[in-house]
């Protein structure tokens, strides 16, 4: 398969110079690891082995890479100001009430003193309350376990912003 039936977005992708497809990774996740698993594979020919690279770079990653890679997630119900990816992904949270606002604010900050980083989970597409009860959840884990959570839900995050980032006009 060459390059000109390779959907228009991984084409773009493809195409671009290796800094500014390195500046590209590095806005779907912070890792540096994962971004260089990624480019190091290029050329795509299709979605799908874009994403097997992706998944597979994620699961390589130390537990130095997830921790680089969670620095780029704002805590939930706290996107990043002025981020649209953020904000968009935590539309759960949107509508949630102050008191359930306040709840996730303790939850994260009590994830965090347990953990050691920030409570991450593919928020698109769940509640405020799901949100809230996946953290409630998770703070009885053993941090080994929690680790491998992480890694999982940061597969899923990958792969939704590397599906957006091929939709694209410009990548």
């Amino acid at each position: 398969m060459t390059s000109t039936t390779t959907p228009g977005g991984l084409a773009r992708f493809n195409a671009l110079e290796e800094p500014a497809a390195h500046a590209a990774l590095l806005e779907v996740c912070a890792s540096g690891a994962w971004a260089r698993g990624l480019l190091a594979r290029r050329p795509y020919f299709t979605p799908d082995a874009l994403f097997a690279a992706s998944d597979a770079a994620t699961a390589a990653l130390s537990t130095a890479d997830l921790a680089e890679a969670m620095s780029g997630h704002p805590p939930i119900g706290r996107p990043k100001p002025g981020d649209p990816t953020s904000s968009r992904e935590q539309r759960g949270m949107a509508g949630a009430s102050a008191e359930l606002r306040a709840e996730m604010l303790e939850l994260n900050l009590a994830y965090q003193e347990r953990f050691g980083h920030v409570f991450l989970i593919c928020a698109t597409g769940r509640t405020a309350e799901q949100m809230r009860d996946a953290v409630v959840e998770r703070l009885g884990h053993a941090p080994g376990q929690e680790y491998e959570i992480v890694r999982v839900e940061l597969t899923a995050i990958n792969r939704i912003r590397l599906g957006r980032l091929l939709e694209e006009e410009e990548v």
